[in-house]
């Protein structure tokens, strides 16, 4: 079978066939690319140019080797470091795509003979086996036999078989099923996020080719669309030889990533691999990321490039002007008939000689932080999922700093903020709430700490506990007036629905396309309801050990416009009565007058609204044998009609779904992950807004919005739901006017809005202004996103606000915005491990968030700017000496100090205190920075570091080396006379001064450091101590080695010299003396937020000293900074505002699909299958022995 292209096929344009018949092409598999080595950290190549300078003889003022060796090293481990991190993706990238699937193809004939496609109904132990697991992998027939092979070599055409459970590698069309009429469950969270599966159905006239004879002797053709991004459309066109054509179409898709559910296999035909299928059209192409403060750095680093050449201009300038001035009479100096050097040589020179302006080691030191950096994440027991054996990682070091300046959050639902599980949490029956837990301080004899322990056992129960509430129970058999109700309530949960029972032993499994509903069936089962059997015309269910068989005579349909769902069914008594489940909204529309516990029934739908669970109304209603009959003929006439069917029937239902009796209401649990509303509200504190994007229903979105406080029962809701542009336009036109001067404002709003209203609010003409609204929010929920828009979402953001973005998510669908936001981060989730492998930090949960951002992204960003103002710094001290003493020397681009003396450095003499600083130094405690999230906006504002910072700590760099170079130097002008008649020379000073610049800038570095440790203490002190043991070492290098004969004895001649200790005390102490005032001024009488913690963690009496200062500080800071978000009086207009309770109503269901809700319960005898499989097992068991 392999893909014609258009011109070969004679098809018009847009279209493509796969053909059964001729050998199979290899067209692309599902490859997921590797990624090339990226050089992150994006200095301008201009600096390697300069240092790359000094190797070319007769020009370098500094020597060509001293230069070369430190380029070199730097060079080999910034490559070693971005090759090993390229390597670890490329290998996640493999795992991928070296998966076996079992995979079977066609049979290879010649030339226009045909492809056959062949396959086997796999044997009933062979099923069994594979149920349990991917073991076997999903098989594929290729020459006359079954392989296994990796993904990435699944071609088009091939026939390929899927187990239960596992993920479909390529599209494909279904052929053949294990189900009844050939139908299939799969789960789409992978792709759009929701949480019920959907049903496909292979095509009628294939259906029924199960065996390998009947596969073998099929012989056509499929032709279809070209590969779109559409993941609901699909145009195709099935030919078989003597047979009519075949249409085909979404319903027979199987999508690469979806999961296969309830179906123990399905046989189906590639259609598109690699990057033509859906998923991977939705994909956007990676960016190169790079942090904020890389960015701001980069800038200052070609500003300085600037500088280097304005300088070495002036340099040149001054060696003209000098050179014409006194060039004829230093006759003494024997260069008298030498020609200058050119202009361009003699800048080259200075570029040379000035060139460490800009730091190269920089780039060491900083990869060499960043890598132990991330290593610390990596290593973070407090971000280790103990029940996966899952740690956090850190997949790139570059983006390090920039988890501590997120502004925007990007979340996906399913499987980030959810554990994908529904548990029947709690119900409201006749009135009598039940589920609630009781309140320690209402049992009697309990001390403080029985209490607390009660507390937290009750809290686990309800986080993690499905529904146990004994007083339901009890009150069924206790005879209470209600136990009419709890028995009526839990027979419809039994009765009223699409699940299909299947027994496992001597428990029973729920397989339902419906999370929702396979929560209630369960529910009532733990309850002693038991749903038992299923045939196409009845349902049996046990009660207390009792049989009850009740006969389905219609089912009336779930839809979103219906937002209910009913079915009419004789019970054993003989009556007929109709049971619906469904929104509030429309149940109590439809209830009678005599229906009773209306009012409490509402009261604890907004309780169970507020909680954030998810709520159905339960009602029923008698029937009467002429009321039934009447409607069945309208009904039967409905169901006939060939335009309009689908309102037809509601019309129908419409009719008969009246004069409803309430029973009570049930509350359902997405199940969040643990600690997510903390998670949440914490970061929320830290003035890091929060999007909820997902391509689930709005109304579970916004369920989940309310269990993980992200939004409050008081929050009015603005809703955009429109199906044009107009529609759009005008809704967003009318918000943002009743916003007013609050527009751009972040206020206590929450604003949701759909995927296909979403497509037109990101037209040119309003985007700016549903941005503007938008960021006017305090939430935002995006629902029923496509792949492609999360992605635009957030570019948007990024694009017109300057703010990091960090987007996370667990699935395919998530890996867009995980690409395109600043930071992406990947859950190591239930949906696979495409979102983890093209994440830049992966965590095994939400609520690692907290710690990551607020811990490890404040202390990496603090640590950073620090440790690249400081690194600038320390470069300009030295290397602007050279500037100073051009002044003294004519300009004639002399050096002050010995070669390797440079050259060591930034590579020995002070590499330690930048590393220290780095990798030791804390702003504050881990403790405070999650008491205090506030904190979190210090260093998000970026006022730590930009251009103004950068500038000022050069200006004070600058003003360090002018007394560094000019007190020494009038120290020695009168020049001195040492033991023996010697006298000093250029280096004597040079040496001067190079001792007093390492002890300046290492102290310097003490001054910079908030937490001191050993590792401290050990890179300042132990830097001074290694320059002067090198000193003394290399000063009696010369005979021994043929280096440096100018340092012979030198430590001599500095050591003995009054002036060089006197310099040694006055010299550091004169350039730090601002540095230490200043730095005391802030402490004491500028402090902010950050000065106030530092001070309270350095006073063991901090509480009681200054507890009153510090609330104040906490609260202003909290106005400030969270809450800035203040409830604020606005008219709306527009009634897409929504502004009363929440009732909670969500349920998912499938609806629309290609086999009817009816349909799919008719299809089921699971007494049949239970019988056939008992038969089946016996005949095998025979046929082994």
């Amino acid at each position: 079978m392999a893909a014609v292209s258009q011109d070969e096929s004679g098809l018009d344009l847009g279209s493509q066939v796969v053909v059964c018949g001729g050998q199979t092409q290899a067209y692309p598999g599902p490859w997921i690319p590797g990624r090339s080595v990226r050089w992150s950290w994006a200095k301008p190549e201009l600096q390697r140019v300069s240092s790359s300078g000094g190797q070319i003889p007769g020009v370098s003022p500094i020597g060509q080797y001293t230069t070369l060796l430190p380029l070199l090293v730097i060079l080999a481990i910034s490559g070693i470091k971005e090759v090993v991190e390229d390597y670890k993706r490329y290998m996640a990238d493999k795992v991928v795509n070296s998966k076996t699937t079992s995979d079977g193809g066609s049979n290879q004939g010649g030339p226009g003979t045909g492809t056959w496609m062949g396959g086997v109904e796999p044997p009933s132990l062979f099923r069994e086996t594979a149920s349990h697991g991917s073991l076997f992998g999903t098989t594929l027939f290729r020459q006359n036999s079954w392989h296994v092979i990796k993904w990435h070599e699944v071609n088009v055409g091939d026939i390929v078989k899927t187990l239960n459970e596992e993920f479909l590698p390529a599209d494909m069309i279904l052929i053949s099923s294990s189900e009844p009429q050939s139908m299939c469950y799969v789960a789409t969270a992978n792709l759009d996020g929701e949480t019920n599966l959907k049903i496909r159905q292979a095509s009628l006239e294939v259906a029924g080719m199960l065996k390998e004879g009947q596969l073998v002797n099929l012989d056509g053709k499929i032709e279809c669309e070209e590969p779109d991004r559409q993941f609901n459309n699909f145009v195709g066109t099935l030919y078989l030889k003597g047979k009519s054509p075949i249409s085909v179409g979404p319903d027979q898709m199987l999508l690469r990533g979806t999961q296969l559910k309830n179906t123990q296999w399905i046989i189906g035909i590639v259609i598109y691999t690699g990057f033509e299928t859906k998923l991977m059209q939705n994909s956007v192409k990676s960016p190169l990321k790079r942090s904020q403060v890389e960015k701001v750095t980069n800038m200052q680093i070609l500003i300085l490039l600037l500088l280097l050449f304005v300088i070495s201009a002036v340099s040149c300038v001054g060696a003209t002007i000098w050179n014409k001035m006194y060039l004829e009479n230093i006759w003494y100096m024997g260069i008298s008939g030498i020609t200058p050097h050119n202009h361009v040589f003699d800048i080259l020179v200075f570029i040379i000689l000035y060139h460490n302006l800009v730091p190269i080691s920089l780039l060491l030191t900083l990869e060499t932080v960043k890598f132990i950096q991330a290593q610390f994440i990596n290593w973070d027991e407090d971000m280790h999922y103990e029940q996966n054996n899952l740690y956090a990682m850190a997949r790139t070091s570059n983006l390090n700093e920039e988890l501590g300046q997120v502004k925007y959050l990007f979340s996906d639902k399913t499987g980030t903020l959810t554990c994908n599980t529904m548990a029947f949490k709690k119900c409201t029956i006749a009135g009598i709430i039940y589920g609630v837990f009781p309140s320690p301080t209402k049992q009697p004899g309990m001390d403080f700490w029985s209490k607390l322990i009660f507390c937290i056992f009750i809290h686990s129960r309800a986080s993690f506990c499905e529904f146990n509430d004994p007083k339901l129970l009890e009150n069924f058999e206790d005879g209470h007036p209600s136990s009419e109700y709890i028995k009526e309530f839990l027979t419809l949960l039994c009765v009223c629905h699409t699940v299909i029972p299947e027994r496992c032993g001597n428990d029973i499994l729920y397989q339902a396309s419906s999370p929702d509903e396979a929560a209630l069936v369960k529910g009532a089962k733990k309850l002693g309801f038991v749903f038992t059997t299923r045939t196409p015309y009845s349902v049996t269910i046990e009660v207390m050990t009792e049989t009850h068989t009740f006969e389905i005579l219609n089912i009336l349909e779930f839809s979103s416009n219906r937002k209910r769902m009913s079915i009419i069914v004789r019970t054993p008594a003989g009556h007929l009565r109709l049971y619906c489940k469904g929104a509030d909204t429309v149940i109590y529309e439809r209830l009678s007058k005599d229906s009773l516990f209306v009012e409490d029934t509402l009261k604890h739908l907004e309780i169970f609204a507020t909680e954030g669970l998810r709520t159905l109304c339960i009602a029923y209603t008698d029937l009467t044998e002429t009321e039934y009959q009447d409607w069945l003929q309208e009904y039967k006439k409905a169901s006939a009609v060939s335009q309009n069917r689908i309102q037809r029937l509601e019309e129908c239902y419409e009719i008969i779904e009246k004069e409803f009796l309430l029973l009570g209401a049930t509350a359902i649990e997405d199940r969040l992950q643990a600690n997510v509303p903390e998670t949440i509200s914490t970061l929320l504190k830290a003035n890091i807004k929060i999007w909820v994007l997902t391509g689930d229903k709005q109304e579970t979105a916004v369920n989940i919005a309310f269990s993980c406080k992200l939004i409050s029962s008081t929050t009015p809701r603005i809703y955009l739901n429109a199906n044009s542009f107009e529609a759009t336009q005008q809704a967003i036109n009318h918000n943002c006017g009743d916003l007013g001067n609050l527009l751009g404002k972040e206020n206590d709003l929450a604003l949701i809005i759909d995927g296909e209203t979403l497509k037109y609010a990101l037209r040119f003409e309003i985007q700016k202004k549903f941005l503007d609204l938008a960021l006017s929010c305090r939430a935002v929920l995006c629902c029923r996103l496509s792949p492609l828009q999360k992605a635009e979402i957030v570019d948007l953001v990024k694009k017109h606000e300057e703010a990091i973005t960090l987007a996370v998510g667990d699935g395919a669908n998530d890996v867009g915005m995980i690409r395109m936001a600043h930071v992406g981060v990947g859950i190591s989730g239930n949906e696979g491990m495409q979102a983890t492998n093209n994440s830049d930090y992966s965590i095994a949960q939400f609520r690692y968030l907290e710690k990551l951002l607020l811990v490890h992204g404040t202390w990496n960003y603090f640590r950073v700017t620090k440790c690249i103002l400081y690194s600038f710094y320390k470069n300009v001290v030295l290397y602007i000496i050279g500037l100073w003493f051009s002044f003294v020397n004519g300009f004639s681009g002399q050096i002050i100090f010995e070669h390797w003396c440079i050259s060591l450095y930034n590579v020995i003499f002070t590499s330690l205190p930048p590393l220290t600083l780095g990798i030791f130094e804390k702003c504050c405690s881990q403790k405070s920075l999650l008491e205090y999230p506030q904190l979190y906006t210090v260093f998000q504002t970026g006022e730590m570091f930009n251009t103004k910072v950068f500038w000022i700590q050069c200006i004070n760099a600058l003003i360090h080396s002018f007394i560094l170079f000019w007190f020494p130097t009038k120290m020695l002008e009168h020049d001195m006379i040492l033991r023996h008649g010697y006298t000093t020379d250029y280096l004597f000073l040079g040496n001067f001064i190079y001792t007093y610049v390492v002890v300046t800038v290492c102290l310097k570095a003490g001054l910079e450091t908030t937490s001191w440790n050993r590792f401290s203490h050990v890179a300042i002190w132990g830097s001074i101590i290694s320059w002067m043991l090198f000193f003394s070492v290399y000063s009696f290098f010369w005979p021994i080695f043929s280096v440096a004969p100018e340092m012979t004895g030198q430590i001599n001649m500095v050591l003995s010299c009054p002036h060089f200790w006197m310099g040694f005390l006055l010299v550091p102490t004169t350039c730090l003396i601002q540095n230490f005032f200043w730095k005391l001024i802030k402490n004491t009488y500028k402090r902010g937020l950050l000065e106030e913690i530092q001070d309270l963690e350095s006073r063991k009496d901090r509480i009681l000293e200054h507890s009153e200062i510090f609330e104040k500080r906490m609260t202003a800071a909290s106005l400030a900074v969270s809450f800035s978000t203040q409830p604020c009086e606005i008219f709306f207009r527009d009634d897409s505002v929504d502004l009363s309770a929440p009732h909670g109503y969500a349920f998912s269901q499938t609806e629309g699909a290609v086999v009817t809700q009816e349909e799919l319960v008719r299809a089921y005898d699971t007494a049949k299958m239970e019988n056939s499989r008992i038969s089946k097992r016996s005949s095998d068991f025979s046929e082994i022995f």
